[in-house]
């Protein structure tokens, strides 16, 4: 019976892709990425999939008392960070 043998290794293979994909949103999930604007006056670090984990804001952009450009500076980097999250999270996913 040979087509039974062709079956196991159908299934066999799926489940090797199915670990790998697995294994590989397990490292996107335990990944930073890091976005910056206004040279480095705001950084947001992301994880894999996007959610904030930290917000540093240099003591220069802190001391300006613009409210309005420190929001757009942090606005910045996290669009920054989350758009490079995502472009890593899909190099590495297309590799599985």
């Amino acid at each position: 019976m040979a087509g039974s043998g062709d079956l196991g290794n159908l299934v066999k293979q799926a489940q090797k892709r199915q670990r790998e994909r697995d294994l590989a949103r397990q490292e996107i999930s335990e990944m930073t990425v890091e976005g910056a604007a206004g040279g480095s006056a705001a950084r947001v670090v992301v994880d894999g999939d996007g959610t904030v984990k930290a917000v540093h804001l240099s003591e220069e952009a802190l001391g300006s008392g613009d409210k309005s450009a420190l929001e757009d500076l942090v606005l910045a980097a996290l669009q920054n960070a989350q758009t490079r999250a995502a472009q890593v999270k899909r190099e590495r996913l297309s590799k599985v």
